[in-house]
């Protein structure tokens, strides 16, 4: 998250642009405008997932688990590599999605210590049902987004 309401203004960008030569004016506003559009974004998406009893964490797993049919079952590993989120978080995560019937996890023949993790009907349904609102809530973000740079 970005916590920053109030962005800097080109005044006060530009007394730090003098004081640090580092520091190129145009992009840093554009980084800082960036960063605050995504934190309301991401505000957003949070509430929206709340609503549809999730969190983004969960929608995120049930995503990756979705998105590479090919692949099949995951496991923990594939699942770490492809997210932004620590192993502990994931394992209690995935314990919530099981539980509620979202994904299965099963003991891994190969490998004891693994366990192999796949997404439910009832998960793809639950995904498939929420996908709509995201799309039209990222779409409406951007346009508004796209107005406010014209």
């Amino acid at each position: 998250m970005f916590f920053l309401k109030e962005l800097p203004t080109q005044k006060i960008l530009k007394q730090y642009a003098k004081q640090f030569p580092e520091m190129d004016l145009e992009k840093t506003e554009a980084a800082l405008t960036m960063l605050r559009q995504a934190s309301l974004l991401i505000r957003k998406l949070d509430a929206y997932f709340a609503e549809q009893g999730l969190s983004q964490t969960r929608f995120l797993i049930l995503i990756v688990l979705d998105r590479e049919p090919d692949l099949g079952q995951f496991t923990m590993k594939d699942i770490v590599s492809r997210l932004d989120v620590s192993k502990v978080v994931i394992t209690n995560t995935l314990k919530a999605l099981e539980k509620e019937g979202l994904v299965e996890v099963k003991d891994c023949i190969e490998d004891r210590r693994a366990k192999k993790i796949e997404i439910t009907k009832k998960g793809c349904s639950k995904l498939k049902s929420i996908l709509p609102g995201y799309y039209r809530l990222i779409n409406n973000e951007m346009r508004s987004t796209d107005s406010n740079t014209r």
